[in-house]
């Protein structure tokens, strides 16, 4: 491709330019697996600002299908504030946590479900404080949904500047919960940056969206539909906040006494729901036990926290004190104010979609049909809000000869949009239901005759 030659003939030009602090090592074991690794994995640092005084750790395996054509996706775990680890060893990544009956028995075997199967993949410490990302400044270590983006963009073009032959790979930039703020933010600007004839070009083809937070009102909102929806509250309790709340089911200060009424007997009936799984029972917090994930947090925090872990992690030593698998000084929740690190200054990011809609686009979009975290009733509402034409109609979709979900397509002029349920799934769509997960991107992802929008 002509854009292609260009780019590498630039990219000298380029090095010299970027004198950033980007180390890199190729992972070949890893403590708890059997031998060597099946696939090319690399860990690294890319700095990031103008002495660089941000880290970020990524993780990035090679596609164990065709590296060379498959696509790039650039994946950030959610939170803010909740570390790689989680998604490379617990839900896309190449290998899986087992775990035995206490953390000293925690080993890891291969996922059969692996994105890494049909995608290079890199997934990233992102913000400052998530797991081993770090910064060198006070200044630095400030963060924010806008800053996020901002450096995500600077991120993939210092990444592929070292790793060029990627820059001719369609990427994605994908997301899963509260990245759902920020994956289209960053997204629209590196569409934005190829317009504006930043150099490298990327070859930016969309998006991908796991359970995503959109709007904080409408998502936390939909939380009282969904509610109905899978009968945890009555008719009764449903039509009155209807008909007294007047569709606000969070602002509780400004509501009336009939509205109040609604909303207390609606927390009666939830308190003790697990929001990441309305199946899942509820953990405690302070003493979790099987089979609940939390119990199993622990293990990952003292497997990560191993020296013989981060050493052959290559993670740089004394740069981060304790590793923790969520930072939740960073981690959001509902009404949540800015903290002295994190500022929380993305409300929504439906622009961002709408402006995303102009461009030669491919959004995949999918929601666990359990999760009341962020419901598949507000994605299905700010999704309906885009006003796209209706490419084709909800259907199942089917895994094994069995329904693994439901879903339907949009489409606006160049703009793609595949929205999809998966059955059963909760929160984190590919913990629960990895095979669902995977059918659907590996449906989606052939869907694509891979074009350059250069």
């Amino acid at each position: 491709m002509e854009w292609f030659s260009k780019t590498l003939m630039l990219l000298m030009i380029l090095v010299l330019q970027f004198s950033f602090n980007h180390s890199q090592s190729i992972v070949n074991t890893l403590p708890g697996f059997s031998g060597q690794l099946p696939f090319l994995f690399e860990t690294g640092y890319v700095g990031i600002g103008e002495r660089e005084e941000a880290q970020f750790f990524y993780y990035f395996v090679e596609s164990q299908g065709n590296p060379n054509d498959d696509p790039l996706i650039f994946h950030l775990t959610g939170g803010p504030g909740c570390s790689a680890v989680l998604t490379f060893f617990n839900q896309i990544g190449p290998l899986n946590f087992k775990f035995g009956n206490a953390s000293e028995d925690t080993t890891l075997i291969l996922n059969p479900y692996s994105w890494t199967q049909m995608a290079n993949v890199i997934f990233v410490d992102m913000p400052v404080g998530t797991g081993f990302a770090y910064a060198t400044t006070k200044e630095a270590s400030i963060s924010s949904d806008a800053i996020m983006a901002k450096q995500a963009n600077e991120f993939l073009r210092k990444f592929l500047i070292d790793h060029p032959k990627f820059l001719k790979n369609p990427l994605y930039i994908s997301g899963i919960s509260y990245m759902g703020i920020v994956t289209p933010t960053i997204t629209l600007e590196l569409y934005n940056a190829n317009e504006r004839g930043d150099q490298p070009m990327l070859n930016i083809q969309g998006y991908i969206l796991c359970n995503p937070l959109t709007d904080k009102f409408m998502d936390f909102n939909s939380r009282f539909e969904f509610a109905h929806r899978m009968a945890l509250i009555s008719d009764d309790i449903y039509k009155s906040a209807v008909e007294n709340c007047r569709g606000d089911y969070l602002n509780t200060a400004k509501a009336n006494s009939l509205c109040l009424d609604s909303l207390q007997r609606y927390e009666e009936c939830t308190s003790r729901i697990d929001l990441k799984n309305i199946l899942d029972p509820v953990c405690d917090k302070t003493d979790p036990k099987p089979p609940c994930q939390e119990y199993y947090y622990n293990f990952i925090i003292d497997w990560a926290n191993k020296k013989a872990v981060q050493q052959a992690l290559n993670v740089r030593e004394g740069m981060i004190g304790k590793w923790e698998l969520f930072n939740n000084t960073l981690h959001y929740q509902e009404g949540k104010n800015d903290t002295s690190c994190y500022s929380y200054d993305i409300f929504s990011s439906f622009t961002y979609h709408m402006k995303l809609v102009s461009k030669d686009c491919r959004a995949l979009i999918f929601s666990g049909d359990h999760d009341m975290t962020f419901p598949y009733v507000g994605v299905e509402k700010w999704i309906s809000a885009l006003n796209l034409g209706l490419d084709s109609p909800w259907k199942p979709f089917y895994v094994d000869a069995q329904v693994g979900g439901y879903e339907m397509a949009y489409a606006h002029n160049d703009f793609y949009l595949t929205y999809a349920t998966v059955k059963g799934a909760g929160h984190s769509v590919t913990h629960y239901k990895p095979k669902e997960a995977m059918a659907l991107l590996k449906k989606w992802l052939a869907t694509e005759a891979y074009r350059s929008t250069m």
